[in-house]
């Protein structure tokens, strides 16, 4: 096949047919369990020789090819899969990922990004509004929260910082203060920033691993006695671990008595300011500077889709001052319309289109309703561990997250990371389901996200028996 006929219509009208009857085979034999597999879990240099011997074979079949892929892919659709944070997209966003990556229009000039831009508008403008935002907030769309909450210090570092470090360069130590169970992208953004491990204040957590905001006062001298000037706090809603909301209206004030940036990483359990029955857990987050959310978590979209929020629209633009003639015109102004100006990313992917498919399709109920299913699950397995004398929970959860361990009959707790860490691994490899572990004070639990709204209580209840069944094979 020749170039031209790469391009060639028919031939992907034929193959994209071919492809979608696949992908719907899939996806009824992941909800219906019929596909028993969760993760076809290989060692990383078994699954290296399978795909080099496949590389080596030279082009071939590509609809055989995509088979593979999905056989050979961690299954999110699978209702036994409560791993990672990462949802199991909806069909529309997905299919709405075939459109995007055929049209393949970039963001960063208007020109390039004519649906794109406005939908980011729109979408920006909905979360500010659910956050509690005024009028003259706005936001910008990213890939990921790593990248969101990078921008979002650069923006509390232009606000805040003494001198103007993005034209001046570093001319003082800068800090800022975050719980020590803030997701670990807030230490890397700090340390690429050049704030070194002393720039990053890790303040304890109390039982339920939420920031000890009577803390704050304390930590906040004791780094202005060592010289740091600290430009902001970032509370964690919720915490990667344990799923622990931050008391960020106690943040909040705490920020503005010191004239500090509030930050909220929301990217995870920032998606309940869609419900009515769960928004509370973030109360305060409207004091914030500014708010990260992931729309690849909670609401249904295909990774990576993140949105960052600004309190003041005007802050998103001071964070970067470069020119670039042959992009804009006007290089100084605040458009909105040329997002490479707020933002690392210039050709940014057309991620407004998947998220807005969903609006377009169900409206925004079907975010709250996703958030409430999740968060009802996640009650649900902890009655389930709490009827079982076996398991031991290790801290009680506020979101879709649970910690908990194998614990047996309580006759040796030295054991109990060794138990736990062999039940995680003899797990992965049968694939029948997907968890993850953590360690929490030193002691191993394992970690299950409840990602999939089809998961149920019958799901989790075999869950716990797949793993008295291994533990009663541990010596």
């Amino acid at each position: 096949m020749n170039l031209t006929q790469a391009y060639s219509p028919e031939h992907f009208r034929q193959e994209a047919h071919q492809l979608v009857d696949m992908l719907a085979d899939y996806l009824s034999n992941a909800q219906n369990q019929i596909l028993k597999t969760v993760i076809p879990y290989r060692l990383p240099e078994e699954n290296l020789e399978v795909w080099q011997q496949d590389f080596e074979e030279g082009k071939g079949n590509t609809l055989a090819f995509f088979e593979k892929v999905i056989q050979q892919s961690t299954h999110l659709h699978h209702p036994r899969y409560m791993g990672h944070q990462v949802s199991p997209p909806l069909p529309i966003a997905a299919l709405t990922g075939l459109l995007t990556g055929m049209l393949n229009n970039g963001m960063a000039v208007y020109e390039m990004g004519l649906v794109s831009n406005p939908l980011e508008r729109i979408l920006s403008d909905l979360l500010a509004n659910k956050i509690g935002f005024m009028a003259h907030a706005s936001g910008l769309l990213t890939s990921g929260g790593t990248l969101a909450n990078l921008t979002a210090l650069l923006a509390a570092r232009a606000a805040k910082a003494p001198t103007d470090v993005w034209e001046e360069g570093h001319s003082g130590r800068l800090a800022v203060m975050v719980s020590e169970e803030a997701h670990y992208c807030i230490d890397r953004a700090a340390r690429i920033m050049g704030m070194g491990s002393k720039g990053i204040i890790k303040i304890p957590t109390n039982e339920r691993f939420q920031l000890r905001t009577e803390l704050l006062e304390d930590y906040y001298q004791q780094a202005s006695n060592k010289g740091l000037s600290v430009i902001a706090v970032i509370g964690s809603a919720c915490s990667t671990s344990t799923g622990s909301y931050d008391d960020l209206k106690a943040i909040g004030e705490f920020c503005a008595l010191h004239n500090l940036w509030f930050h909220v990483d929301g990217a995870h359990g920032g998606a309940v300011v869609f419900s009515e029955k769960y928004k509370s857990l973030v109360a305060g987050i409207n004091l914030a500077d500014s708010v990260v959310i992931d729309w690849h978590k909670m609401l249904m979209t295909p990774a990576l889709a993140t949105t960052l929020i600004f309190k003041n629209g005007d802050d998103a633009f001071k964070t970067f001052h470069q020119k670039a003639q042959y992009l804009w015109a006007n290089q100084g102004s605040q458009e909105w319309f040329n997002s490479g100006k707020r933002t690392f990313e210039c050709t940014k992917l057309m991620m407004s289109v998947k998220i807005y498919s969903i609006l377009k399709a169900y409206g925004e109920e079907i975010f709250a309703e996703n958030v409430d299913t999740l968060h009802g699950l996640a009650h649900d397995f902890v009655k389930i561990l709490q009827a079982n004398p076996r398991f031991e929970l290790g801290v009680e959860p506020q979101s879709n997250i649970v910690c908990f361990r194998f614990v047996g009959e309580r006759q040796n707790p030295e054991a109990y990371n060794s138990i736990n860490t062999v039940i995680r691994q003899r797990l992965l490899e049968e694939g029948n389901f997907y968890i993850v572990q953590t360690t929490l004070h030193e002691k191993l639990y394992l970690r299950v996200s409840l990602m999939n709204p089809l998961t149920t209580k019958e799901d989790l209840v075999a869950l716990l028996a797949g793993i008295e069944k291994i533990a009663a094979t541990i010596g």
